[in-house]
């Protein structure tokens, strides 16, 4: 048993020994038959056409048939009138000494130094041979330039918990037209994003529009930087193309910001809250504060408060130690007229204040008007501080009674009398201004002689009754901004039945109470509130104070 097992490990070794010299000859006689080479440039510049050349000749005695040339551009490399990046030539049987050559060109893509190999492949069979033998060889190209400008711009020291504006710049100095471009950018810890302009995607990508030769753009971001005094805090920027659901990377960029001591600290607070959310129609009182945080004193210094927002009414601006400057709605405080302005020693703290009221209402034609804010940019001593406040969604009840309307059978005398019931028609209609608001809910309270029919339109409405309390509820929900103005208003109309007692008799009697509507302001977070007047029996309404 033994010997049998031995001679059958001989012969496995003999077999496969046999195996690996027929692959190898097959390999050498493949190499020796034909010759395959790749001529192109070493070195290209982004975008530019490169022509490859792909050469081969038949350097054996037998004619060799059913040849294929396969060709595989570099990858992500953009090919005029082709869809992929592999290109397969069937070709005539080649003749013992014969050469041919084939061109293809492609622009290629990447990044600076990065290398980039163009692959050929030929299969063939040698005559009155059935085996199949292949030819491989590739060609490597470098992208020595990418003549495209991507740098951060943004200052090299910044206060914790300061709003700080980066831009990002692009210019594109490239023969060819650039497109699908997207600019990805990474931030350290500590940074929360406010805005951009253009608006981004997702807070950290930004589509790039077509980008021909001598074009150019800019990136603007601002956000709050929080971190410790002396901590760098490192931006990352890439610019590259889609294609195919791949990034390619064509340049990056990164910049450092360092955390560093301010000199000085500036606070504000609007109405005595340094949180202030404010409403159309608010008088607003502005404090500003300003601490010397550095170890010397200062003195003669200049305070500018800024107001942007089309919701100020700058024609109601006062102050009593600043000059309002119309020009560019700024507010001016000088030393002369502001004493801690004049000498502040260190850790002392100054205040300044002025007044200025919020428009009643705003423009509003479309969804771009949403979450409206205002903002003010003081300036003191080399040191900016940016204060956003959010403004308030305006959201509206219209409560109102008929007699008579389309859906409803409404019965009983007119005036009512004693002990007989009559029926009325209730109507709610709501609209939603700037902001998303959740939980939408109208409440009204129906008096004693006062109960609600069961008619109800629509018959889905989310109205509920306590017939004790009297309390009438509708839940609305969510709403968009523009409801009820760039969309259908929500509305519901509800059937009720007042019968008076005998003290009611020749009496204007209520029919329900004011309509109060609330709501959580997405944009604010705050709870909303308005109200619509109490509706009598003469269907007119009760101004609110005198239900």
């Amino acid at each position: 048993m033994r010997k049998k097992f031995i001679i059958f490990l001989i012969i496995s070794a003999v077999i496969l020994g046999f195996l690996g010299f027929w692959y190898y000859q097959r390999n050498i006689y493949s190499k020796e038959v034909l010759k395959l080479e790749i001529l192109g440039p070493n070195e290209a510049e982004l975008g530019e056409e490169v022509k490859y050349v792909v050469k081969y000749k038949n350097n054996g005695n037998f004619k060799l048939e059913e040849p294929k040339l396969i060709f595989e551009y570099p990858q992500y490399s953009v090919v005029e009138g082709e869809s992929y990046l592999r290109k397969e030539i069937v070709l005539e049987d080649i003749y013992p000494g014969q050469e041919k050559t084939y061109q293809f060109k492609a622009r290629l893509f990447g990044k600076e130094n990065e290398t980039k190999e163009a692959k050929a492949w030929l299969n063939f069979k040698p005559k009155n041979l059935s085996a199949r033998y292949e030819v491989t060889t590739t060609f490597t190209t470098v992208i020595s330039k990418v003549p495209l400008t991507f740098e951060f711009d943004l200052p090299t020291k910044t206060e914790s918990g300061k709003t700080i504006k980066l831009k990002l710049n692009y210019f594109s100095n490239a023969n060819y037209p650039l497109s699908n471009l997207r600019v990805k950018v990474e931030y350290p810890s500590g940074f929360e994003f406010i805005e951009s302009k253009p608006r981004a995607l997702e807070k950290t990508e930004w589509e790039i529009p077509l980008l021909n030769k001598a074009e150019g753009g800019r990136i603007e971001i601002s956000g709050l930087l929080r971190g410790e005094i002396g901590e760098r805090k490192i931006f990352q920027a890439t610019l590259g193309i889609w294609q195919e659901g791949e990034f390619i990377l064509l340049k990056e960029t990164l910049k450092g910001v360092e955390i560093s001591q301010p000199a000085i600290f500036i606070s504000q607070m609007i109405n005595g809250n340094p949180q202030y959310v404010a409403s159309l129609g608010d008088n607003l009182h502005y404090e500003i504060f300003f601490k010397n945080l550095s170890q010397d004193a200062m003195s003669n210094l200049f305070l500018v408060a800024t107001l942007d927002g089309k919701a100020f009414d700058l024609g109601s601006v006062r102050s009593d130690l600043g000059d309002f400057k119309s020009g560019d709605n700024s507010i001016v405080f000088d030393w002369k007229r502001v004493s801690e302005l004049q000498f502040l020693l260190p850790q002392e703290e100054g205040r300044v204040e002025f007044w200025v009221k919020l428009k009643n209402d705003l423009p509003f034609s479309n969804s771009q008007d949403k979450n409206p804010a205002i903002k003010n940019s003081v300036y003191i001593s080399q040191v900016r501080e940016e204060f956003q406040t959010k403004i308030n969604s305006e959201l509206k009840i219209s409560q109102r009674g008929y007699s008579q309307l389309e859906g409803f059978t409404n019965l009983g005398p007119i005036p009512p009398q004693p002990s007989q019931t009559t029926t009325y028609t209730i109507v709610w209609e709501v609209k939603n201004y700037y902001n998303d608001v959740r939980n939408v809910k109208v409440k009204a309270v129906l008096p004693s002689q006062v109960k609600l029919t069961g008619k109800i339109i629509p018959e889905n409405s989310r109205l509920t009754f306590d017939s004790q309390s009297g309390e009438i509820v509708w839940e609305i929900g969510d709403l968009g901004v523009g409801a009820g103005i760039l969309t259908s208003a929500p509305k519901v109309a509800f059937q009720i039945a007042f019968t008076p007692d005998f003290f009611q008799a020749n009496q204007v009697s209520q029919l329900i109470s004011q309509a109060r509507i609330t709501a959580e302001d997405i944009w604010t977070l705050t709870l909303i509130e308005n109200t619509a007047p109490a509706i009598d029996t003469t269907l007119q309404f009760i101004p609110t104070g005198e239900e």
